[in-house]
């Protein structure tokens, strides 16, 4: 079976971003020729599920071919319908339907890249099952929270820690069976 995984930076008191939606700081720990391991996880995955907020962050900063590289399949989740662009479908129902959907589906893994409120509501409903967080050394003080209050408990496995010269720390868990 299909597993969905996070793969997200937050700073070290938790936000992935600053207010207003800023990731700036995600540039403190920016190197040439590092990507933390992106490239390798992205390699083993074939569908992303992404916020729509977050989704029209990196349509303006980065572009469209970085979630749409035609390799993969793309669901923005949104509460406005549009039409599909591409392998790009901008979906409107249940979150947790159509995650139940992807996973009994053959393929790779699933991608969540956020934000905040697609993740807590994956959380609530415990399909989440491998977190890869990597901690941005630094104290934000506010902006967006990576987990929300209101999602029921859950007990996770250290897969792995791994640190960087940048100061960066990768925390890798799975949910505990």
């Amino acid at each position: 079976m299909r597993k969905i995984s996070l793969f997200i930076a937050m700073s070290l008191d938790g936000y992935i971003a600053k207010p207003n939606d800023d990731l700036s700081f995600l540039n403190l720990v920016q190197r040439e020729g590092e990507d933390y391991g992106y490239a390798k996880f992205t390699d083993s995955i074939d569908t992303l599920i992404i916020g729509r907020k977050t989704y029209d962050y990196v349509l303006k900063h980065v572009s469209a071919s970085h979630y749409d590289n035609g390799q993969r399949d793309v669901y923005v989740i949104t509460r406005t319908q549009r039409p599909k662009i591409g392998r790009t479908t901008f979906f409107t129902g249940r979150l947790p339907d159509l995650v139940k959907r992807l996973k009994s589906e053959a393929g790779k893994n699933i991608y969540c890249d956020g934000g905040a409120e697609v993740i807590n509501e994956l959380l609530k409903h415990d399909l989440i099952d491998e977190f890869i967080i990597s901690v941005i050394p630094v104290l934000l003080g506010e902006g967006t929270r990576l987990f929300k209050d209101g999602r029921p408990e859950r007990q996770l496995e250290l897969v792995q820690v791994k640190t960087f010269d940048t100061g960066l720390t990768q925390l890798h868990y799975k949910k505990k069976q």
